[in-house]
């Protein structure tokens, strides 16, 4: 998961915000900027990670582990994106679909400063249709100028579900208008257009928007930057990080009773149930960390990295409440706070503070086996730059700080990935110290580390032995997965890479 930049960014660098393949076989990882896409082999990815569990591990083999975009060695086609690209790609039924900005517009209907989500033809990158969505006009620290979409979208059979840069869960048809307005959502005109422009008719490459939930009107969430949410699907449930955070003067929350986490109908957007753990009055700096499953000791939970540097553990809602009962209250299973020595008062006075302040996590809490291993520390550009990772026993009840740490990794500067874990054992997460870490994840003990050419904006995927990784100084490293080091190969796409490489299959054509 990436991160978008803060705009009190005054370093120097672009405005950011989270090999021989076979001819069949092929890295599905697009690498921001360049606007690089390589299409590849593994079942579909239709959402950030394998499975529900967050973690970025694929079964894919006969991976390249370097390409040339000069003479388009192992690159199979390359799509032009916007100049800026947070977002992770999901591949599924044939379609590929990806947040940018509108920094090169698609479309001379839509020009200026816009979140876009591409859907393009997994086989050839051609694109199919785009979702063009106006920025929020009231501030910038809302909606951070020319940062564009920076959340990944969740495809679940033909519906395709995002938080997009206004922090509004969007439901949308994966064909597009193509085959009409299916609704029950018919003003996408009007949606696209900003305040005081006249809306432009939509069409055929115009995305189908089945269905809107503004959470700043349902629960009164206040953005920070970015909405940088990947939406969980579980059954007839969607499960929704709130993008709530501080204003631009990063000392006030103007909505401290917002939830961190809403679950909704994902055929209707109604909301359903909510968390009361008071979590927005503690937020440090924003939220920008999804939800997560698996099941404990037969239980369904929902893990959910907070931004203020907790860990919850959500029992899953087995069905939903009547319409007419309100949102049902989300129970909480256990919860590990990642700093409990960290202080817990009169926060704000933190935020400039390098040495001592309140911790956060951006990355996802993955579940493996029993455990949750997750990122936590202080935030990129506000609070102490200590940051580590942390194994947590998921099987536990109630306020398991003291009880459910099985280890923690020191990790070398401000960390904002999501790690992976392997089946044999190693946990790989790479920071914005330039450095990428092999743990041993029954032990928590360094492997090796490798010292990157820049900061790590995204997160890693291992997938064929490898372990996949991009900088901000745009460069794709790979390493072999294992246990003694081995750097494989890498290449300079020459522009900063904030995104995940991704690994899936590709088809030649649309599959309904």
């Amino acid at each position: 998961m990436s991160y978008p930049f803060d705009v009190t960014r005054t370093d120097p660098g672009p405005t950011p915000p989270p090999s021989g393949g076979s001819p069949t076989s092929a890295l599905a990882a697009l690498l921001v900027l360049t606007g690089l896409h390589a299409s590849a082999p593994a079942g579909d990815q239709p959402q950030w990670g394998e499975r529900d569990s967050r973690n970025m591990v694929s079964a894919e083999r006969g991976l390249p582990t370097d390409c040339d975009p000069q003479t388009g060695r192992n690159l199979r086609w390359v799509a032009d994106l916007g100049t800026s690209t947070y977002s992770t790609p999901v591949i599924a039924r044939g379609r590929v679909l990806i947040g940018t900005n509108n920094g090169e517009p698609r479309d001379p209907r839509h020009r200026g400063d816009r979140a876009v989500l591409m859907c393009l033809e997994e086989s050839s990158g051609r694109l199919v249709w785009q979702l063009v969505v106006p920025k929020l006009p009231e501030c910038p620290y809302l909606d951070c100028p020319g940062v564009g979409l920076t959340s990944s979208p969740t495809v679940d059979g033909d519906r395709v579900y995002l938080v997009n840069n206004r922090a509004e869960v969007m439901c949308l048809d994966l064909a597009g208008l193509a085959d009409g307005n299916d609704g029950p959502f018919r003003d996408e005109s009007r949606h696209a257009a900003p305040p005081g422009e006249e809306p432009v008719p939509p069409g055929a490459r115009d995305g189908d928007i089945l269905w809107v939930t503004d959470l700043r009107r349902e629960v009164q969430a206040y953005p920070h930057d970015s909405a940088n949410i990947s939406v969980l699907v579980r059954g007839d449930h969607l499960y929704v990080s709130i993008p709530n955070g501080v204003d631009h003067t990063h000392r006030h929350r103007p909505s401290p009773r917002a939830p961190g986490l809403v679950v909704l109908d994902k055929h209707t957007g109604r909301r359903v149930a909510q968390d009361d753990t008071g979590i927005g009055a503690r937020v440090f700096h924003s939220t920008f960390s999804s939800a997560s499953f698996g099941v404990v000791a037969g239980r369904p939970l929902v893990f959910y990295g907070g931004g203020d540097g907790v860990v919850y553990a959500f029992e899953a809602l087995s069905a939903a409440p009547p319409a007419t009962a309100g949102p049902a209250g989300l129970k909480v299973a256990w919860s590990f706070d990642c700093d409990p020595a960290a202080p817990k008062e009169n926060i704000s006075q933190y935020q400039g503070n390098r040495r001592t302040s309140p911790s956060s996590i951006v990355g996802m809490p993955v579940f493996h086996g029993d455990r949750i291993y997750v990122a936590a520390g202080g935030d990129p550009w506000h609070g102490k730059r200590e940051c580590w990772l942390v194994c947590i026993d998921a099987t536990g009840t109630g306020d398991v700080t003291r009880t459910a740490a099985v280890w923690t990794y020191p990790l070398e500067r401000h960390c904002i990935s999501t790690p992976s874990v392997t089946e044999d054992g190693l946990v790989f997460i790479a920071d914005m110290g330039r450095m990428l870490h092999a743990v041993d994840a029954r032990t928590g003990r360094a492997c090796w580390t490798q010292e990157l050419d820049g900061e790590v904006w995204g997160s890693t995927l291992v997938a064929d032995g490898k372990v996949y990784v991009g900088t901000h100084r745009g460069t794709l490293w790979v390493l072999r997965a294992g246990r003694t080091k081995e750097v494989l190969g890498s290449t300079n796409l020459g522009r900063p890479i904030h995104t995940t490489p991704v690994a899936a299959t590709a088809f030649s054509t649309w599959r309904p």
